[in-house]
């Protein structure tokens, strides 16, 4: 918090410690984002195969959130515009059109790892099938939004909270049952990239971690709020939550899970009865179940945001939803690993992240834009430098893939 307050000063002044605390939520709309199924399965495995070797990646992802989130919120708050406006007031239509293909396929993704976390709780819970779990789960997802609709932001932004606590809750039980070694700890900080499938885990951390439509939400929410010193509160107490939140998850596959050979969510599950107990599996379905319902929520609505701001006309709703939601269904029911295939969809996410990074730190560079509240060089740098080490990160993962 006091690092991105340094970073960059506000130019509307400081509101009142109250007013500031009022004005909470967005962030915590787009937090939602950094703990669906995608990060649980993504973090849980990258534990249970590697120990803590990974966590400096999820820490390391979270310092980069925390100010890629700020950037979205300040481009919103001061030119009153979404992302995607912005990308389509400066580029052509052959461009733009281009972007919204791009950023579709990130929403498939994206909705796919949602629909496919929520299905698997549902059906381990209750025995629902997989396919009528993934459809329960995306009109959920839609019911919330259109709730939040009727009834403001203020109950989109309560449901998220609400939704961080219980997921964190359940997987701080897990982790306190089975903790992994104090020294693990240390040595899971020092950066390497060794193991099978290291740095297809690590770009599926990076990108479960800072999303791309987490960002175009965020840039849009915060539009309704000016006051740049509340966003950083926002922002700096949801990415905590969040961030731990992922560590968590780690550790727990690093603890409790470590060398779990489970292909799937059933057997990770069964591996959490075994190992620490029936209270920790129920806590860690609830968690997925809840993290893939709310989140369904967020990626609707960031891909409203995308199209109304790229296309300059609406979508319906229930059209785009069966679109982006086809995929999870028809995978579910041909029966493709719900593991790997989330896992790849996270590594997906890492490879359309450039495509958000670039344009926003443009954006929020620009003084025409942004007029005061331009990024100033502390921040601008870093940013820039995070942005190359995440083409770095998608260019060694494409070579993993071509060398098998």
């Amino acid at each position: 918090m006091s690092a991105i307050r340094t970073l960059d000063a506000p130019p509307h002044g400081r509101a009142p410690a109250a007013s500031r605390v009022r004005r909470l939520g967005p962030a915590f709309v787009a937090a939602i984002a950094y703990v669906d199924p995608g990060n649980v399965v993504t973090n849980v495995t990258a534990g249970a195969a590697h120990g803590t070797a990974l966590l400096w990646v999820v820490v390391l992802a979270t310092l980069i959130a925390g100010p890629v989130q700020y950037l979205a919120a300040k481009l919103g708050a001061t030119t009153g515009r979404s992302l995607p406006e912005l990308i389509a007031e400066h580029t052509s239509r052959p461009v733009r059109l281009a972007y919204w293909v791009q950023a579709e396929g990130v929403s498939v993704a994206t909705d796919l790892a949602e629909v496919v976390g929520a299905a698997i709780a549902l059906h381990l819970l209750f025995g629902v099938p997989l396919v009528i779990g993934g459809v329960f789960a995306a009109v959920v997802g839609s019911l919330l939004l259109a709730l939040g609709d009727r009834l403001g932001d203020r109950f989109l932004q309560g449901v998220s909270v609400l939704s961080l606590v219980i997921i964190a809750g359940a997987f701080l039980l897990c982790l306190c049952a089975a903790p992994p070694g104090a020294g693990e700890l240390g040595h899971g900080l020092l950066p390497t990239l060794r193991g099978d499938d290291a740095v297809m885990l690590a770009a599926g951390i990076v990108g479960a971690t800072i999303m791309p439509h987490a960002v175009h939400v965020h840039s849009a929410c915060a539009r309704r709020y000016p006051r740049l010193g509340a966003h950083r509160l926002d922002v700096g107490l949801a990415m905590l939550l969040a961030g731990t939140t992922n560590a968590v998850m780690l550790l727990v596959g690093a603890g409790a899970l470590r060398g779990s050979a489970g292909d799937d969510f059933s057997g990770i599950a069964a591996d959490v009865a075994a190992r620490i107990g029936p209270a920790a599996h129920t806590a860690f379905l609830v968690a997925l179940l809840v993290s893939g319902l709310t989140s369904t929520a967020v990626g609707t609505q960031a891909g409203a945001v995308v199209t109304s701001g790229l296309l300059h006309r609406p979508i319906p709703a229930s059209v785009r939803r069966c679109a982006t939601v086809l995929p999870a269904v028809v995978l579910l029911a041909a029966g493709v690993s719900p593991v790997r295939m989330l896992v790849a969809s996270q590594a997906v996410l890492a490879v359309g992240l450039p495509m958000v990074l670039v344009p926003l730190l443009l954006a929020t560079s620009s003084r025409r834009t942004m007029g005061a509240a331009v990024n100033s060089r502390r921040l601008t740098a870093p940013m820039w430098l995070a942005t190359v080490a995440v083409i770095g990160l998608d260019l060694a993962l494409f070579e993993e893939l071509l060398s098998h």
